[in-house]
């Protein structure tokens, strides 16, 4: 079966088992997805969307948190790590979209990864949920799975974007990667995988293995 096969099957069954692809990260104005993926490196979802709710119910707008205080902002996220970094950043990118962007979040990667904190994974995810951009967001859950089911041989999450970007339908990509980490996280985890119960067992190469 060639990739753009295998793929095609992949989103076909995973569209059955998880028709809602929703982003896991809790959000209403397009910021605060951005805020809270920049939260969510080296920290669990389910504990960003806990310390967002104070955050947003706090720091209403780009500009609330453009003018915001980083001790204070960093005294909330503390529960995600890195929490001094993460405010630094935070505050950082909001002045960046109130100087140099109008106050409004830029719709393009290559201006999204010139705010202070946003790397790949992020802006993909704000391009694709936000503005409805084709967009590969490659975490964890996706590098190992599309590793696993022979999608890609790379472990680098640009070369894996790059890799996924070739054989993905552009308006099924960021949908794909939402169903990945629902997928990631019910059959295929990174420890004690369920590959005799796994919908997507008979075309994985590793489940042959």
């Amino acid at each position: 079966m060639k990739k753009t096969e295998l793929v095609g099957e992949i989103i076909s069954r995973l569209e059955q088992a998880y028709p809602d692809a929703l982003c896991s990260l809790t959000y209403e104005k397009p910021h605060e997805l951005m805020i809270a993926g920049r939260l969510s490196a080296q920290c669990t979802d389910a504990r960003v969307n806990i310390v967002t709710k104070e955050l947003f119910a706090r720091y209403k707008s780009i500009e609330d948190f453009a003018n915001a205080d980083v001790d204070e902002v960093a005294e909330i996220v503390k529960p995600c790590g890195l929490y001094k970094t993460k405010a630094k950043s935070i505050v950082g990118m909001c002045r960046q979209i109130m100087q140099d962007f109008d106050g409004q979040i830029p719709d393009t990667i290559e201006q999204l990864t010139t705010l202070e904190g946003i790397g790949r994974k992020t802006a993909n995810l704000v391009l694709g949920d936000v503005f409805h951009k084709p967009a590969v967001v490659c975490d964890t859950h996706c590098i190992r799975i599309c590793g696993r089911l022979g999608l890609t041989k790379n472990k680098e999450p640009h070369k894996v974007e790059t890799d996924l970007r070739k054989i993905l339908p552009p308006e099924k990509s960021s949908d794909f990667c939402h169903r990945m980490v629902l997928f990631g996280r019910e059959y295929c985890k990174a420890r004690g995988e369920r590959c005799g119960e796994c919908p997507l067992a008979d075309i994985c190469k590793s489940a042959a293995r």
